[in-house]
């Protein structure tokens, strides 16, 4: 994801929700605007980011009420989110299970996902995504992994389909201290359409323009229509190429991580 987020909100018309970082230091830091149920306090980067790691925080978008005032007209604003949902009986932070994806057929089952299903539903957006694609046995007998990066052929932004949760720690629930608030999130996935599917058979559930409103309504319940994987014409128009290797290191990013391979 490489969009600065004010930059986004002026594009989709959303209330920008992330601090921009102090005068005089980098932009490196994200932290969401700190309402009592939703603010993100994780360090990490939310935009130039081009080798997204699972716990590094990252934009979402969400249609949300003003807190405290549940009969307003619910306002679409970009919020970082530390990847990997936290839900809300965990019992400590990095403890718990690392849930960075949710399966589309089977949110409503899942103690994990189905609370957050029903009002708590986010798009996350980026660039591109990168899937591996397993080949024979190398020499230390796993199967090798070739990266592949997928975007829109077009160069424009997608949007995932996405569940969030509002977490604190239970010291801070028991002294009413709304300041501990830790804002998560995870991508739903589907089964893998056309092409996609010569790298892997799942990917991230595409969430199109017109299902927006319906998608982020948080004062009513998901659509399982718009659960389904995406239409064969949408998936045509994403681009599928081999990627370096470099990938698979955390550490590497930079542009060059998108450079086809010949």
């Amino acid at each position: 994801m490489t969009t600065d987020p004010a930059k986004l909100a002026a594009e989709i018309d959303a209330r920008n929700e992330i601090d921009p970082p102090p005068s005089g230091s980098s932009r490196s830091a994200g932290e969401s605007s700190r309402s009592a149920d939703e603010s993100s306090r994780s360090p990490s980067a939310v935009e130039g980011n081009f080798n997204v790691a699972p716990t590094t925080t990252v934009m979402t978008v969400v249609d949300r009420h003003e807190h405290g005032v549940p009969d307003d007209i619910a306002a679409r604003r970009i919020r970082a989110m530390r990847w990997g949902l936290v839900p809300s009986w965990t019992k400590e932070l990095g403890k718990g299970p690392l849930l960075i994806n949710a399966r589309a057929e089977s949110l409503a089952e899942k103690p994990a996902f189905r609370t957050s299903l029903k009002g708590k539903r986010c798009l996350v957006p980026m660039d591109g995504w990168y899937e591996w694609r397993k080949g024979p046995a190398g020499a230390d007998g796993k199967p090798t992994k070739t990266p592949f990066f997928m975007s829109p052929e077009d160069g424009t932004r997608l949007f995932m389909g996405g569940l969030w949760a509002a977490w604190r720690p239970a010291e801070a629930r028991a002294a009413g201290d709304d300041s501990a608030w830790v804002s998560s999130m995870t991508i739903i996935t589907t089964d893998a359409v056309g092409a996609l599917r010569d790298v892997h058979d799942r990917m991230p559930l595409i969430m199109p323009f017109e299902f927006w409103d319906a998608w982020l309504d948080p004062d009513s319940p998901a659509d399982p229509a718009l659960l389904r994987p995406p239409s064969a014409d949408l998936v045509d128009r994403i681009s599928v190429r081999e990627v370096s290797p470099l990938v698979n290191r955390v550490s590497n990013n930079g542009p060059e991580l998108l450079d086809p391979v010949s």
